[in-house]
């Protein structure tokens, strides 16, 4: 008799869902930050207070804070009114006399010690990050540690860049909240530095934890620092028009921005208003694809919530079928999720390309911006789709979004002309150089812009057609740090320039003319 073995089919293994990592859940991240700075929290530990008249008090009116990870409440904003902003505002201005008679020796020792006490909160405050405005852990590392190490560099470089130079008072800073750290703490410890006061406003759409535990840090040190809350319409009088404020530093969107511009006209006023604009890359006559593949990747970082991300391109037209191809492979490998997730207790943090944007109501609007676009003749070439897997079975999706990219935009499109803040992209064709040129400058000034060729000399003759502040040749550009300066041109920006000496001269007062995009005049530092 013949014995035959019968092979049953394997039953698959089950998916075990993955889990929050450990080491990133937030009610361990909230307990460690009220063991690293009790006093930022109501006496119940339930809220949250503001830094003013040199102590942590006032509520607010507490409004519930929406983490985009998972749509979970992670607290509360204490969200102030105009009056009790105004009693900020002139506490802070009442430090600003006896901070600028301080010794620099003194002030560099105590912005030197905040720095020293930050240092062992840098993993936390990454960690916060995560929950607060979506970034990766890499990247929310990366923010404070830029903002330490950037800080530093002025330490230990402030006295030949301030020579003779004297402090305006009080720097006020209005700032968005995808840089909390290497943005806005960043700009006020500096601020501080060179012997301002300073307030700063918490973004309302995240970062206001991890900022109120670095400004908990720089008051103990001794830093003349105001941290306060509110809505952009309930205090941008007390915060802009104010007798008592003598410099404003934003960064933020156009519509705001021109808002203060106006503002600001009738007012002798020092200012540095930072605003998007359509940031481009233009492709002619190039054939290094792998080296744009990297481009495209790095550009990806955040989500392209960056005031320089990359989200327009002008390709020459016989070079579409490999630019497509090179997007289309490189994109398509882009992992999207949540950035919490593990497999199991002791996984590494996955390397995501990017998690949520910031809320779901931007999700919202790149949804409609991206459906407009669709209505009004554009054609899709790309639709990514999110993998479930890289989720918390049915947790809140409702901030994330794949990348979306999009050819052949009309120019009735609102998405033409603005700068989508988060994963769409748009591609123009063109024939002629003076075609790349002015799709390339269609949004009025840029901070940034690319330009790829296998000509370089080309390549920088162009460039110096491109209206943005910085140009890449064969590379990305971004704001950069330590020395190099940043600024924009046309509408992307107001008032003086920032980055290396020019951040120091544009908060102090001297006989050299402030370098800047003024209304009467563009004066531009050397190599711009």
């Amino acid at each position: 008799m013949r014995l035959y073995t019968i092979l049953l089919p394997k039953k698959p293994f089950p998916v075990m869902p993955k889990i929050v990592s450990p080491e990133v859940e937030f009610v361990h991240l909230l307990a460690q930050t009220k063991a690293a700075a009790p006093e930022i929290f109501t006496p119940d530990g339930s809220g949250f207070l503001n830094l003013m008249e040199g102590r942590w008090q006032e509520p607010g009116q507490p409004r519930d804070f929406v983490s985009p990870i998972d749509g979970s409440v992670i607290g509360q904003l204490p969200m102030l009114d105009e009056a009790t902003a105004g009693r900020a505002v002139r506490a802070a201005k009442a430090e600003a006399a006896a901070w600028a008679a301080t010794d620099l020796d003194e002030r560099r020792r105590r912005v030197e010690d905040c720095l020293t006490q930050l240092q062992p909160h840098v993993e936390l405050i990454g960690k916060l990050l995560m929950w607060e405005i979506g970034k990766t852990y890499k990247l929310g590392f990366t923010d404070i540690d830029r903002a330490i190490d950037g800080v530093q560099w002025y330490v230990d470089n402030i006295e030949g860049m301030l020579g003779k130079r004297r402090p305006l008072g009080l720097v006020s800073n209005i700032a968005s909240w995808n840089y909390p750290m290497s943005v806005l703490l960043h700009a006020v410890l500096v601020q501080v530095l060179c012997g301002n006061a300073v307030i700063a406003k918490t973004p309302t759409d995240g970062g206001f934890i991890s900022l109120s535990l670095t400004f908990a840090v720089a008051r103990r040190c001794g830093l003349p620092v105001t941290l306060v809350s509110g809505s952009g319409g309930e205090l941008s009088d007390v915060l802009v028009r104010n007798d008592a404020v003598d410099c404003l530093s934003f960064v933020g969107g156009r519509y705001n921005g021109r808002n203060i511009a106006d503002a600001l006209a009738q007012q002798d006023k020092r200012y540095m208003l930072e605003m998007e604009g359509v940031n481009t890359y233009g492709i002619w006559d190039y054939s290094d694809w792998d080296a744009l593949a990297q481009q495209l990747r790095k550009g990806y970082d955040y989500g392209k919530q960056r005031c320089t991300a990359y989200v327009r391109f002008v390709v020459e037209r016989r070079l579409f079928p490999q630019f497509l191809e090179t997007y289309w492979n490189t994109v398509r490998a882009l992992q999207v999720g949540n950035p919490t997730l593990v497999d199991a207790p002791g996984d590494a943090l996955p390397e995501l390309a990017f998690g949520p944007v910031i809320n779901a109501r931007q999700a919202q609007d790149l949804d409609r911006l991206y459906q407009d676009a669709l209505k009004t003749g554009a054609t899709p070439i790309y639709e990514g789709r999110l993998d479930e897997s890289l989720f918390l079975p049915g947790q809140d999706m409702s901030a994330y979004r794949a990348p979306r990219a999009l050819v052949n935009l009309p120019r009735q499109s609102e998405l033409y002309f603005k700068e989508p803040f988060g994963p769409i992209d748009s591609i123009v064709l063109v024939d002629r150089v003076e075609e790349l040129v002015g799709e390339m400058n269609i949004s009025n000034g840029a901070l940034v812009a690319a330009l790829a060729s296998d000509d370089e000399k080309w390549a920088a003759r162009t460039a110096k057609e491109v209206r943005a502040f910085k140009v890449g040749l064969n590379q990305l550009r971004s704001r950069g740090d330590r020395a190099e300066v940043f600024g924009g041109l046309g509408e992307s920006w107001k008032g003086a320039f920032v980055g290396g000496a020019l951040l120091v001269e544009a908060v102090t007062e001297g006989e050299k003319p402030i370098l800047g995009n003024f209304d009467d005049a563009i004066r531009l530092p050397e190599n711009i």
